[in-house]
């Protein structure tokens, strides 16, 4: 259930990627200014490594999702030592790590935003 969660998250990030990225296309024709271009550019190549972080996690909690289930199927109990070795903490810590850059950038964005309207 957990992974099923984090992945609609991730899938909400990406929505929203989008809707700054559309943003970005309709702000930088309006204004053609260095300091407004550096920061479109600055932001496009954060969202492509935003992006690429969610496609490499979501990848990774759909094949735990899948052994989870695996699991469950065959009747089989998750010992420590199973959840350990397929990384489910770590997995957790990146996904918050995210979780807190991804705010960061929001934050950054709407100061950069609202500079700029």
């Amino acid at each position: 259930m957990r992974y099923r969660l984090w992945i609609a998250e991730m899938n909400y990030y990406i929505n929203i990627l989008r809707i700054l990225e559309d943003y970005l296309l309709e702000l930088a024709p309006k204004n053609g200014a260095t300091e407004i271009q550096d920061g479109i550019n600055r932001f496009k190549e954060e969202f492509v490594t935003l992006r690429k972080e969610i496609d490499a996690q979501r990848h990774e909690m759909h094949i735990l999702k899948m052994k989870l289930a695996a699991y469950s199927r065959e009747g089989k109990t998750i010992t420590e030592e199973t959840y350990r070795s397929d990384n489910h903490d770590t997995l957790e810590e990146r996904f918050s790590r995210f979780q807190q850059t991804f705010e960061q950038m929001k934050q950054e964005f709407e100061g950069f935003r609202t500079n700029w309207e």
